[in-house]
């Protein structure tokens, strides 16, 4: 470890260097402000003991400018003009700790024996994280299952090289930020172009991606670059590619071909340096077969396939998405950071997410909005996560097969238990009064449900006596 003294006496300051060379520290010393400040500079110590008042200003200035260099640097203030003001300036600009002349050197030691402690602990904690980053984010697309890090894997892979990339999965799995991922870690010095081709019709759709000249149709009082030409150098990136006529699949093979681009109403094309990334949630196999799709365009597209798995295929990256989420909305709505509870982390895990990512951020989001302690409860959820997602769907009609009664009947408990618990607040005692139940009756379902937290087994135990009796 390597130490600074900063002190005007010679010999408390030789006293401080023979007692921690001994526990085997590189100590430095420092007479004055000036020197001391200097000393931090040119070799960052890991810890400062450092006197209130120097010859030529204040400790507390030593303080702030060490902070403000290096954050996890320990300072442990050493005084002989104690007061409560000092002490408390001092810690508030961040020092460890505060220690009065005359001191025991063994005090001092076990100052800086737990300053040592917490700055291995700050340490350790940020390897930790940026261990973390680097193995379960990539590109702001966090996973740590096996088939996540086996894309980010492919990414890397296929990133530097201009093969066309297609990329498949269901709504809200992240596809356009897989594309995102692949083009800046490309090296491409262009735009990365985003369009989603099934939300413009397609006369619409042509001009958007190859531009128009003047006069090309009506309404076209100027001409348009298109974005193929935006995404010069660069990436574009054809999102539902799959909900594209016939006609637009034609247009894009010959670009896909030629790597040139004809404006609507134009005569000549232009050549493009642009490489294509498309994405679909439709299986474009099926397509093929029922002629919306062209096979040559899909065989052209599909260079290097890529399947994104559905979060429900993936429920270890629950946590660690959720977490990530917390952290987003909190700073983007300004409260402080906030803890899910382990009822409610459950309940994400039990769910079955059909709107995948995109559904987890939006809930996170109503979370982190709707609850005002510093802890996410299952109150903040809606009904459908909290249900788990399994529940029957509930009918009056019989089945020619027939169904199971049982299920149906614990499907309406589980309805309307949710919502007495909704209109009271939580508060199991009125939701058992509102459903015209005993307390502990009310608990015993609520907990076979999993609607609330379960509570020691003795209690479940009384409870199902108590069912029983009733």
């Amino acid at each position: 470890m390597d130490l600074l003294i900063v002190d005007d006496e010679v010999s408390l300051r030789d006293f401080l260097t023979i007692v921690f060379e001994e526990d085997g520290c590189r100590v430095e010393t420092a007479a004055t402000l000036a020197d001391g400040r200097a000393a931090i500079q040119k070799n960052e110590p890991d810890l400062v003991l450092c006197d209130l008042m120097l010859p030529d200003g204040s400790g507390l200035d030593l303080l702030r400018e060490a902070k403000a260099q290096n954050p996890l640097i320990a300072v442990i203030m050493i005084t002989a003009h104690t007061s409560t003001k000092s002490a408390v300036e001092a810690l508030k600009a961040g020092a460890f700790d505060y220690i009065a002349k005359p001191f025991d050197i063994d005090e001092l030691k076990i100052i800086v024996r737990n300053a040592v402690e917490r700055k291995e602990l700050e340490n350790e904690n940020i390897h930790l994280r940026s261990a973390l980053e680097e193995r379960f984010t990539f590109a702001n697309i966090i996973g740590r299952s096996t088939r996540m890090q086996e894309i980010f894997s492919i990414v890397q892979r296929i990133a530097p090289t201009m093969s066309t990339v297609l990329i498949s999965g269901e709504s809200g799995t992240g596809k356009e930020l897989i594309a995102r991922a692949i083009h800046y870690n490309s090296g491409r010095r262009g735009k990365f172009v985003s369009i989603n081709c099934g939300a413009l019709p397609e006369t619409l759709l042509e001009s958007e991606l190859f531009g128009h000249e003047r006069g090309a149709f009506t309404g076209a009082i100027r001409e348009k670059r298109g974005l193929f030409h935006e995404a010069d150098r660069g990436t574009i990136f054809l999102d539902e590619i799959g909900e594209t006529s016939t006609a637009m699949q034609i247009k894009l093979l010959r670009v896909l071909q030629d790597r040139v681009v004809r404006r609507v109403g134009s005569n000549t094309e232009t050549q493009v340096d642009v490489r294509v990334i498309a994405a679909t949630n439709q299986d474009l196999s099926d397509s093929i077969k029922n002629g919306t799709f062209r096979e040559d365009l899909f065989y052209r597209i599909n260079v290097i396939p890529i399947a994104l798995p559905a979060l429900r295929q993936r429920k270890e990256d629950i946590p660690l998405l959720a977490e990530h989420f917390i952290a987003k909305f909190c700073a983007n709505l300004s409260v402080p950071q906030k803890k899910i509870s382990t009822d409610a982390m459950r309940a994400l895990e039990k769910y079955h997410w059909p709107g995948n990512v995109r559904e987890l951020e939006n809930v996170i989001e109503r979370m982190i909005a709707l609850e005002r302690s510093d802890v996410l409860t299952t109150k903040a959820l809606p009904e459908a996560i909290l249900l788990g997602g399994s529940m029957p769907d509930v009918t009056f009609d019989l089945p020619p097969d027939g169904i199971s009664l049982q299920d149906h009947l614990e499907a309406i408990g589980k309805i309307f238990m949710l919502k007495a618990l909704e209109r009271s607040g939580g508060v199991q005692t009125q939701a058992a009064e509102l459903l015209r139940m005993s307390f502990r009756s009310f608990r015993y379902y609520a907990k076979k449900y999993d609607l609330i937290p379960r509570d020691s087994r003795s209690d479940a135990q009384e409870d199902v006596v108590e069912v029983e009796n009733e």
